[in-house]
């Protein structure tokens, strides 16, 4: 019996729903909307602001605090810190480890750009759009999206592909 069970299972394991969900979260914080379906929109939602709202908590915290809300969301969206260009101290390396940063460090994109847009906002930070059904499985389809998107870094829409 599914009584007083809170969470939905999508028919994977903990590990595979776990990744899936870090994995949708990081696209919405990356690229501000996603097309998936309407009840992985659903249960992102939840994941994207809790982390949006511990990004808000960092604005003005001391230096301890905002590192420890940086390493909660790091372990929450399970990215590692990068090593990659360690001991390049030439400019060429602050070059690239800048653009990388920039792109595809989720948790500086999430407490340096989305979480100053939000900064007044108490809550509702994504919206859900829905948009009919899928052509191959007529499941239903939706945007899940920032309501207030940061200034750059709108390239597109990343969809998620359906898994046989």
């Amino acid at each position: 019996m599914r009584h007083l069970k809170r969470n939905t299972k999508f028919g994977r394991n903990s590990e595979h729903r776990n990744a899936m969900l870090t994995n949708l979260a990081a696209s919405v914080i990356k690229h501000s909307r996603v097309t998936t379906t309407i009840t992985k929109a659903k249960v992102v939602r939840q994941v994207v602001e809790k982390l949006i709202t511990l990004g808000r908590h960092s604005i003005g915290a001391s230096k301890e605090k905002n590192v420890h809300l940086r390493r909660l969301a790091a372990a929450r969206l399970r990215q590692q810190p990068r090593s990659l260009f360690r001991g390049v101290p030439t400019r060429k390396g602050k070059v690239q480890r800048e653009a990388w940063r920039d792109e595809h460090d989720v948790v500086h994109i999430l407490f340096d750009k989305i979480a100053p847009v939000f900064k007044d906002r108490q809550g509702g930070y994504t919206r859900i759009v829905k948009l009919g059904e899928r052509q191959g499985d007529a499941a239903q389809m939706a945007i899940i999206e920032l309501v207030e998107a940061p200034q750059q870094g709108d390239a597109g829409v990343a969809t998620t592909t359906p898994v046989s």
